[in-house]
């Protein structure tokens, strides 16, 4: 991992912790995994804990780590890293993916209380007079749409349960069955319908080829006026042009932590309307928050050490549903 990552997620405590379980190499990895240098350290490494900025393990770096057995991402995704030769070799996988789930959960939690309050519109329209206009247009803004039970979606759903008994909630994920609906206390549904009967609508699926512009404009034309798009997912899920056009229409408003093309352009439409709230991809673990995942990275070293199931443990058929 690059050395500022390193000294973010791993401050000197968690790094003398984690000597306590293994022998720490003396030198970091950061940058090209092909230097004389790194191969110098895989020769002998067991465990290579990860995190963001690490190179895609081919085949050829794996050759240089003979002995290595395990892989600990103190980070969320493994996919830009992990490649079908980690799978082949029988290496171990862990994320810290859980780790880094909880603050998108918050950041998607205070989106949708923006959204289900107008805030964007509101503020928009706030120097025209006082007391601004609050109420909804289009569908009851307490029917909250969920596009994937991911594990950030299943916790999202957890969390509008818990706060709001009065919202419903609906869900569609091909993935998920009737009794596993009704167990999560979602409706069930496809996602035109989905589109047609919430207010807001917060996406929650994986990045895959079929996923690709899931949110198409037409299906962002059957979300009801007044409605907000909530995407803290990948920015590819939605047809960036179509929603472009239906918020400078004025008639959807949007809460965007990513995008496609990431970063917009900086003349973006999205950019300039003020019913659009764009942030950098900051929902997950940012500033204090990123010592979450190197806890979790070294409580994952320290089971493996002991022989203790991983937390965080993945299995290459995990992939295709996972961020």
């Amino acid at each position: 991992m690059g050395v500022e990552v390193a000294d973010r997620v791993f401050p000197p405590d968690l790094r003398e912790r984690l000597a306590r379980s293994v022998d720490l190499a003396p030198l970091l990895l950061s940058g090209p995994l092909t230097t004389p240098e790194a191969r110098a350290v895989l020769a002998d490494t067991e465990i290579l804990v990860t995190g963001w900025e690490c190179p895609p393990l081919t085949p050829e770096i794996l050759a240089a780590a003979p002995r290595l057995r395990a892989v600990v991402h103190a980070a969320g995704s493994v996919k830009p890293m992990v490649t079908d030769a980690v799978w082949d070799r029988g290496v171990v996988v862990s994320s810290a993916a859980d780790a880094n789930a909880d603050p998108v959960v918050a950041f998607t939690l205070a989106a949708i209380t923006f959204a289900a309050k107008g805030a964007l519109s509101t503020a928009a329209g706030y120097a025209a007079g006082w007391p601004p206009f609050t109420g909804r247009t289009g569908a009851d803004a307490r029917t909250i749409g969920v596009v994937g039970a991911s594990r950030i979606g299943r916790r999202v759903i957890a969390a509008l349960r818990a706060s709001d008994a009065g919202s419903r909630i609906l869900l569609t994920d091909p993935y998920v069955a009737p009794e596993e609906a009704a167990s999560l206390g979602v409706e069930l549904v496809e996602l035109p319908e989905l589109c047609e009967r919430s207010s807001i609508v917060t996406i929650h699926a994986p990045q895959l080829p079929e996923t690709r512009g899931l949110l198409s404009a037409d299906m962002l034309k059957l979300i009801p006026d007044g409605g907000v798009v909530v995407n803290t997912a990948r920015g590819s899920l939605v047809d960036t042009d179509a929603l472009a056009r239906e918020c400078e229409q004025g008639r959807l408003d949007a809460f965007l932590d990513v995008t496609d093309p990431e970063p917009l352009p900086p003349d973006h439409a999205l950019l300039r309307l003020r019913n659009v709230l764009v942030t950098p991809h900051i929902a997950g673990a940012q500033g204090s928050e990123v010592r979450r995942l190197g806890e979790y990275a070294v409580g994952e070293v320290e089971r493996y050490v002991s022989g203790a199931p991983l937390r965080g443990h993945l299995l290459r058929e995990d992939l295709p549903r996972l961020a």
